[in-house]
């Protein structure tokens, strides 16, 4: 097989389909499982939730930030699949040495289409990454812009708070929702205060329901921080999850957008 450039532009080579792949991204694994290669992942992270039978079946092999070698040296893959920023560099690094490791990095939609791809090539499954991508792609072109924008803040976590920037997947799903972020001139993932999410001037809260899993009671709490403003929860595997869950966003942010 050709070489294959992951998106950090570093290149591996695989002689043969990959048979034994490890995945150590929730919204990617649950993009090989709508690849349809069940029998070809042998491992992945505590935090693969999505499906269900290989949460309870696959072998785990630590968490996304914890990943424990001597787990996946026992499944000897011969793919190792990673995100820039969802792995830790130096476990990533260390794993390249032993493996072939394809690495992806996802700021925005196309970036998620290009790891789509990417990943289909890799797999053998070229022609199933192009329909999940085609339609993901059609069904965003299907989500309508309100005509008047809305000033939105995104929180991932509490104590302290932490919202995010204009570098971010989640932006962009804000933007395509018609939302604009009132910390898009930050980056990544900036800790705010209370008081400076007052003065943004914000009309929309979203809650997310990860990292930080927000309940119906941090809604009230900020009601009352923020009178003038909407507090929804939101589903942040919606906002978030840049595989095949890319099927289902659009949907799902219709009827949020009915909500305001």
């Amino acid at each position: 097989m050709p070489l294959h450039t992951d998106q950090l532009h570093r290149s591996i080579r695989l002689d043969n389909p990959p048979q034994r792949i490890v995945s150590l991204v929730p919204s990617q694994t649950e993009l090989l499982y709508d690849l349809g290669l069940d029998d070809r992942v042998a491992g992945i992270t505590k935090f693969c939730v999505h499906p269900n039978q290989w949460f309870t079946s696959k072998t785990r092999v630590g968490g996304t930030k914890t990943v424990k070698m001597e787990i996946i040296d026992r499944l000897q893959p011969d793919l190792i699949i990673a995100n820039k920023e969802e792995n830790v560099q130096e476990q990533v690094e260390e794993l390249a040495l032993r493996y072939p490791v394809w690495t992806s990095d996802i700021n925005n939609l196309e970036d998620a289409f290009r790891m789509m791809a990417g990943i289909g090539q890799l797999t053998g499954r070229p022609t199933e990454a192009a329909a999940i991508i085609h339609t993901a792609k059609s069904r965003f072109l299907q989500l309508p812009v309100p005509r008047i924008r809305r000033r939105a803040a995104y929180l991932i976590w509490q104590n302290p708070w932490m919202t995010i920037g204009g570098d971010t997947f989640i932006n962009d799903m804000l933007q395509r929702c018609g939302w604009d972020n009132v910390f898009a001139d930050r980056r990544r993932y900036p800790v705010v205060t209370p008081e400076e999410l007052a003065a943004a001037g914000c009309q929309l809260v979203l809650l997310s329901s990860e990292p930080y899993p927000f309940k119906e009671k941090h809604v009230h709490e900020w009601e009352q921080r923020l009178p003038g403003a909407k507090v929804v929860l939101a589903d942040g595997e919606m906002f978030s999850w840049y595989g095949s869950r890319l099927l289902h966003a659009p949907e799902y942010f219709m009827q949020l957008q009915k909500q305001q």
